[in-house]
């Protein structure tokens, strides 16, 4: 099995150490519009060897898109066409699916497609970001599986079994409003807080100095890259906004109970609240 990661950063890069590592992959081929990041992944044994996009495809036989969401749905309709004529299985990790699944909708080579999305990831980006077991014990949703071959379909849950993650089907729809509430929203809670707090606290030390195990945790999504992030909330924004609206009302009923010292109130939410640890 020769494997190409498109974007080699976190979690391209780290799935393709485990695809190697775990004998999935004999061989994995990078490609990356980023040269630095190209050497990077190379010196750094992320991938045997970086191609352009035609040879790597050429020469492989499973295809990973790990690119920004906007980057994805410009590359897939270019990849896909490269594999006319061909048993090539390509899949995508973007966050976001109908968007994606809507732009090869058409495209005659749909089949080869396995519209995917690993639900792990850290708060950094790039190849020196890549991490050894970072999908352990995590879900992979597949959506849209109806209209991928049973062949691509076995491939890329085969690739997911040897990433140790559990997979799940879902429709794309049903995929993206499950992502903003579960995912998008905590980013977007982390920038905010992080501003509010940086527009408050000028002194950056005493932002340190104050900073304990609980405020590090809440805004440590706050690092992460806005080449990512703005393509996800543009592609999912009537989820996005759905889930925004949601978390403002909630946020508002804690600033009224607040504002009126209602501690009975503010009891009641905090324990409803709590209620999530059951999911968890």
């Amino acid at each position: 099995m020769k494997v190409c990661v498109v974007g080699i950063g976190l979690i391209g890069g780290s799935m393709a150490l485990d695809l190697k590592k775990r004998s999935f992959a004999e061989k994995i081929i990078g490609v990356d519009i980023n040269p630095q990041h190209a050497n990077i992944a190379k010196l750094s044994k992320l991938v045997d060897e970086t191609m352009d996009l035609e040879k790597a495809v050429g020469s492989s036989d499973l295809i990973i898109v790990a690119t920004p969401i906007d980057v994805t749905k410009k590359l897939l309709p270019e990849i896909l066409t490269l594999c006319a004529g061909t048993d090539k299985v390509v899949t995508d990790v973007g966050s976001t699916k109908a968007g994606i699944l809507q732009k090869v909708k058409n495209h005659p080579n749909r089949a080869q497609y396995v519209a995917s999305h690993p639900m792990a990831g850290t708060e950094f980006s790039g190849p020196l970001a890549a991490i050894s077991r970072l999908f352990d014990y995590k879900t992979a949703i597949i959506c849209d599986s109806q209209n991928s071959t049973s062949q691509a379909l076995e491939m890329v849950k085969q690739m997911y079994d040897t990433l140790h993650m559990k997979v799940i089907f879902m429709q794309p729809h049903e995929h993206d409003v499950s992502a903003a509430y579960v995912s998008h929203i905590s980013h977007i809670s982390a920038f905010a807080l992080s501003l509010a707090v940086l527009e408050k606290e000028k002194d950056e030390k005493r932002i340190l100095d104050l900073a304990s195990g609980g405020f590090a945790s809440t805004v440590r999504l706050a690092k992460s890259s806005a080449e990512m992030w703005v393509p996800v909330f543009d592609q999912n924004s009537d989820y996005v906004l759905e889930v925004l609206d949601t978390y403002i009302e909630k946020l508002g009923q804690f600033r009224q109970a607040i504002q009126e010292k209602n501690h009975d109130e503010l009891t009641q939410l905090i324990q409803e609240s709590n209620k999530i640890q059951k999911i968890l």
